[in-house]
């Protein structure tokens, strides 16, 4: 064991040490309030969210539950609505999609991009003005593009030429002319994961600047009665912090929006700079206010627009994350806590939950951070240095890597993860038949189930070997 010292064996020399951003608090019990939606806080160290207290939230639900938050979830649309108010704002599905949030969006006045058959099901189901939504895909089916086109999707976003001579084919057999953006790659990584970074040339995503197949994909386009051209579109990546990618990004799809109007003499009305702005899941990111990007990208877009001599399309953004990830968090029970010895002497606590990577994979997945705070009570316990951990057979089920508790931390206490709005319950699967867990909304102290909580007859349901 290290070194004895007076705040216990977690501070002495030869301690396990977190990674360089992580400060150990003060106090652990204290809510670090740019993680957390905009109504969290801390009352004798219960954590309330929409006036709701968590260990109340649990009795009543049950845990682990999603948490989200009406009032943060609308002000953070509005945020990007207001901020963008000469853009076409498209809630990315992706992050988060139900029937509750489609109407929250339908009444704030953002649009709606969704990427499969079921999220626009999702959509139908809701009433969403289907002249509103955008359809992404790189491989949509036959049957994905019929429904499109047949409900009157606004924008239908081709990914390959296979998909612009099949929605040609469809577009005509019904007679309908269909709005098309064509998804294009300008070859600009952006600062984050391998496998979200989606603008760089080796990736299954749009049609090369570089290689002049997204010029080709133009003409095709153009060219097809059935398909009216609206313009391109360029996503770089996600958890994207500054504007500088987009700069790259915007300069070399501008040229090509130039070199369509030059060489093909169609000026096309509108692009599509995509989105992926980032958000805190821990201390050490530090994401722009929708005010902010706003200002930056009209004005690299105003620059290089002056610069080609052309005029200024119509542009939309495409915000998720940013949107819904700071407005749920994750609340679970604490089963067992194990202290693990290491090399060197070195301990480390290891905190096991009742979820896990079936409801939060991008840990394992994408090696991302997460914060959490001791969300049932107050602790005088000094912090110490732990790993929050799941339930399933997989060593990598890790929730949050590292994060300071208060070292008194013991079963049957609850744990809350924030930022966990995006890509948890839409990526959330039934690993080791775990229950998929409910999405509880709050709002002026009460609570109202969004997504009900999964239940043993649900996952017996598909299952059809036994009669």
């Amino acid at each position: 064991m290290p070194t004895s010292h007076p705040s216990g064996w977690a501070h002495a020399d030869g301690a396990l040490r977190g990674p360089s951003w992580l400060r150990e608090p003060s106090d652990p019990n204290e809510l670090v309030a740019p993680l957390w939606s905009q109504t969290a806080t801390k009352t004798d160290g219960v954590l309330s969210v929409g006036g709701v207290a968590l260990p109340e939230l649990v009795r009543e639900h049950g845990s682990p539950a999603y948490v989200l938050d009406e009032a943060d979830f609308r002000a953070r649309a509005r945020a990007f609505r207001d901020a963008f108010s000469s853009y076409d704002v498209y809630y990315a599905g992706k992050a988060f999609l139900c029937t509750t949030v489609v109407r929250w969006l339908a009444e704030e006045g953002l649009s709606l991009d969704v990427c499969s058959g079921g999220e626009l099901l999702v959509a139908e189901r809701a009433g969403f003005p289907m002249e509103r939504i955008g359809f992404h895909g790189n491989n949509k089916s036959l049957r994905e593009l019929e429904r499109a086109v047949e409900l009157g999707v606004g924008r239908i976003i081709v990914d390959s030429f296979d998909e612009i001579e099949r929605l040609t084919a469809v577009a005509r057999e019904r007679g309908r002319t269909t709005g098309v953006m064509i998804r294009v790659t300008a070859g600009v990584e952006a600062h984050t994961h391998e496998y979200i970074a989606t603008a760089h040339e080796d990736q299954k995503f749009g049609f090369s600047i570089a290689s002049g197949d997204a010029l080709r994909a133009v003409r095709v386009v153009h060219e097809a009665p059935e398909l009216q051209l609206l313009g391109l579109h360029s996503h770089i990546g996600s958890q994207i912090f500054d504007t500088s990618g987009f700069e790259v990004a915007a300069r070399r799809v501008l040229a090509l929006h130039a070199t369509v109007g030059e060489e093909i003499g169609v000026e096309m009305p509108e692009m599509d700079l995509g989105g992926g702005f980032g958000i805190a899941y821990t201390t050490q990111d530090d994401p722009s206010d929708p005010a902010q990007l706003a200002t930056e990208m009209t004005k690299i877009v105003e620059h290089e627009c002056r610069a080609l001599g052309i005029a200024e399309p119509r542009l939309s953004i495409e915000p998720g994350r940013a949107i819904v990830g700071p407005a749920m968090c994750t609340v679970y029970d604490v089963g067992t806590v194990k202290q693990v010895a290491l090399d060197g002497g070195v301990v480390r606590t290891y905190v096991s939950v009742d979820g896990g990577m079936s409801d939060n994979i991008r840990t394992a997945l994408y090696d991302a951070d997460y914060s959490a705070t001791l969300a049932s009570r107050a602790s005088a316990s000094p912090p110490v240095l732990s790993r929050i951990v799941g339930k399933h057979c997989e060593a990598g089920d890790i929730v949050v890597k590292d994060e300071f508790l208060p070292g008194d931390v013991r079963p049957g206490d609850l744990l809350a993860v924030p930022g966990t709005g995006a890509y948890c319950r839409s990526m959330a699967s039934n690993y080791n038949h775990a229950l998929r867990p409910p999405v509880i909304g709050v709002r002026d102290g009460k609570t109202f189930t969004v997504l009900r909580r999964e239940t043993e007859a649900d996952l017996l349901a598909s299952d059809v070997g036994v009669s």
